[in-house]
């Protein structure tokens, strides 16, 4: 029999539960996955949780930072938010570049 073909597994019906301890308890003792259909599923979505970041120390030249200092007054962002965009968009160009090199050797 094909995976098409196989028939659903039924899965059982989700308890109420009284209390948060009450359900601790439960999910302790069972497995997510004889309640969860993934038919029924919908992509989730989380516009308000950004990317976690890291403290770095990035030392440059005065003159570099001054310049980049007045890129960001000209845009009205905030310095260090430039600098994430400079690095991201080369991060991107250089990925782009090394897949392309890469394409062309085939």
């Amino acid at each position: 029999m094909s995976e098409r073909e196989k028939k659903p597994v039924l899965k059982e019906s989700m308890p109420r539960f009284r209390t948060e301890d009450e359900e601790r308890d439960f999910w302790a003792e069972h497995d997510v996955v004889d309640y969860f259909d993934w038919d029924k599923s919908v992509e989730g979505s989380f516009p308000a949780l950004k990317p976690s970041t890291k403290t770095i120390s990035l030392r440059l030249p005065q003159a570099l930072l001054e310049e980049i200092k007045a890129l960001a007054n000209e845009r009205d962002v905030p310095y260090q938010s430039l600098l994430k965009i400079f690095l991201a968009e080369r991060v991107a160009r250089e990925r782009h570049w090394k897949q392309s090199l890469g394409n062309a050797d085939v």
